[in-house]
């Protein structure tokens, strides 16, 4: 009740009338019966506009995160979650895994729609990265279609990390069904989940024109969060007294005519080769 309740008199009108989300294959959308709704994810709001165009009701399987938070905003998050009939999932694999599986299977056996965001997580980047396999065991499972849906530009209304977001038209773009039942009985072989979730992915990439990377989202995540403490961890070295960067040291004996020692030295080499990696520079290569 409460579900339709935000849709239709509270929150629905006011984010048609200000973001004009404009939407692309309605007649994709089935009437009736269960299917899973498997989208890109650029945005915090994707899980506000994609329900918003469809007109059945559609659960989405949402972290555990948002249902656990403290203080004021940690509650009144968890109550919206739950109001709105979202289901907790662990995501921290093994055992939390087939719990979030039979989350989605029981969403599916009511003949509801479910939604999943394949990739796991946000895009870091705006990219399009590797899918996880539970939505093609899922799809195996509850013998239903995958319907395939790109977010356009939610990343650009509403960035990660801000919280009011930038009031510009969004767009929604369905996808034609997708049926694996070709593949019926076949939810225990990893080499089938694989194959099924990358024709989902090659969708999706059609559909958002979003630039495909053949690693996790999750990883890149890692990555860019360790590219950037070695970085934060340089710049505390170079404001030390006396340990100012080698671009900066370099630059200054540039100004003063001197030509700087070649030694062994990484801090003081005038020009390191292909060779010397043993400069600040590692830890960022290695991160990457």
């Amino acid at each position: 009740m409460f579900y339709w309740f935000l849709k239709t008199i509270v929150i629905g009108p006011i984010v048609r009338l200000v973001f004009r989300p404009w939407v692309e294959g309605e007649e994709h959308i089935p009437e009736e019966g269960a299917a899973i709704f498997a989208s890109n994810h650029l945005s915090f709001s994707d899980s506000i506009f994609l329900p918003l165009v469809v007109p059945r009701r559609m659960t989405f399987l949402a972290k555990s995160d948002y249902f656990t938070g403290r203080g004021i905003k940690g509650r009144l998050t968890a109550a919206f979650f739950k109001a709105i009939g979202q289901v907790p999932v662990d995501r921290s694999g093994g055992k939390a895994s087939n719990a979030a599986l039979n989350s989605g299977l029981k969403v599916l056996r009511r003949g509801d729609l479910l939604g999943i965001y394949p990739e796991g997580t946000r895009s870091p980047d705006g990219r399009l990265y590797r899918g996880r396999t539970g939505v093609a065991r899922m799809a195996l499972e509850g013998k239903v279609t995958v319907i395939p849906v790109a977010m356009i530009g939610t990343d650009k209304a509403q960035p990660t990390g801000k919280v009011i977001p930038r009031i510009m038209r969004v767009g929604v773009r369905v996808g034609k069904p997708l049926d694996f039942s070709r593949y019926e009985g076949m939810e225990d072989d990893r080499f089938v989940l694989r194959s099924i979730t990358d024709e989902i992915m090659y969708e999706l990439m059609l559909l958002s024109g979003q630039e495909y990377v053949d690693m996790y989202a999750t990883s890149m995540k890692d990555r860019l969060v360790s590219a950037a403490r070695a970085k934060a961890r340089e710049l505390q070295e170079a404001a030390k007294p006396g340990s100012a960067a080698p671009e900066l040291e370099e630059a200054l004996d540039a100004a003063e005519g001197r030509d700087r020692p070649s030694t062994g030295d990484p801090a003081t080499a005038e020009a390191a080769g292909p060779d010397d990696s043993d400069d600040g520079d590692a830890p960022v290569v290695a991160a990457s």
